[in-house]
């Protein structure tokens, strides 16, 4: 009898916590119903305004699940907590390099014709597809109207910034006739393979192929394009080096402030007086973004970084993410001649 009763008891807990669980997932579905949030309304009837049908936007925002993972992942992003040794440990292996390569020689004519109308080399095109999203095998887990509207509603600081991404992603949706609960991406709502946030998808993507659509979830060429017209638009420089190699002393020295995401102000003669020395003679006016990066052993690498580094760093503000695709980007021309 004592074990019918534990069992009957079981069967309740169990039950219990099934009823628990799915009340719990339909109030994460529900948590962004417009009919019970008035933050969620007022942006349905901005959209609306802008042309968007409001029956279908409800539908969608019914669909909308909250996410704490989401929430989580925006305070351990990797260009916060890691050194440089580190951070370059993740991209800088040669699967990567290899695949890099394998992606120019299947692209070839795009690259070149990228090239050709941007300015932009096709390395590093590449190694920038090659660090988002692995030459498009990883562009994300996460649904991007899951990760915009929990981080639009949600996020502590940045919540009017991803209210206008989520409001973009809608636009974008609809208006190419795309299901916004089957997207995904990243936890912060890049999207693609080059993973642009909705407002650069809507500023920078390009039909690259000409077929109508500008598709940077499932079509190369377009991203491609994309990535190359950002950073033509950001004021890439054509044939303008990355970045110089520099020596200087085992202690930082305090008058220079380094790896800034800044457009680069400090010249060359100053960089010199402070004690830093170009690894090759560059002009001494020349403004650049004095580096200063962290190897296993404790020591310090310089290098200075020309426009072109300030340009990757408007699509990743990190000194970190800029350096990785410039060295990816190098391993994998190399790689390419090597080949020839």
């Amino acid at each position: 009898m004592n074990r019918a009763r534990n069992r009957a008891g079981g069967y309740l807990m169990t039950a219990l916590m099934a009823c628990s669980i799915s009340a719990v997932w339909a109030d994460e579905r529900a948590h962004f119903d417009p009919q019970q949030h008035e933050r969620t309304q007022q942006l349905v009837d901005e959209l609306v305004a802008e042309g968007l049908p409001e029956e279908w936007l409800t539908e969608t925002f019914n669909q909308a699940a909250f996410s704490q993972g989401v929430l989580d992942a925006m305070e351990g992003a990797a260009e916060r907590r890691l050194r440089w040794y580190e951070y370059r440990d993740i991209f800088m292996t040669q699967q990567r390099i290899d695949e890099g390569a394998a992606f120019i020689d299947e692209y070839a004519d795009t690259l070149a014709r990228a090239e050709e109308v941007y300015g932009v080399p096709r390395e590093v095109i590449t190694a920038i597809i090659g660090v988002e999203t692995y030459y498009g095998r990883h562009k994300g887990q996460h649904r991007v109207l899951d990760s915009l509207a929990t981080l639009a509603f949600h996020h502590p600081v940045r919540g009017d910034f991803f209210r206008g991404e989520l409001a973009a992603f809608l636009k974008i949706a609809y208006e190419q006739g795309v299901e916004p609960t089957e997207l995904y991406g990243s936890y912060a709502g890049a999207m693609g393979y080059p993973q642009f946030i909705p407002t650069s998808y809507q500023a920078y993507a390009v039909d690259f192929d000409d077929d109508g659509i500008r598709d940077l979830w499932e079509n190369p060429v377009d991203a491609i394009g994309s990535v190359a017209n950002y950073f033509a638009v950001h004021g890439w420089q054509r044939d303008s080096a990355i970045y110089h190699e520099a020596n200087g002393p085992d202690i930082p020295p305090e008058s220079l402030t380094f790896n800034q995401t800044s457009a680069p102000t400090v010249t060359v003669s100053a960089v010199r007086e402070a004690g830093i020395e170009p690894q090759h003679v560059l002009d001494p006016t020349l403004p650049v973004v004095p580096l200063m990066l962290e190897l296993s052993d404790d020591s310090v690498r310089y290098r200075l970084g020309e426009y072109n580094f300030y340009v990757i760093t408007r699509y990743n503000h990190s000194h970190l993410y800029a350096m990785a695709v410039a060295e990816l980007s190098e391993a994998i021309e190399q790689q390419v001649e090597g080949e020839r």
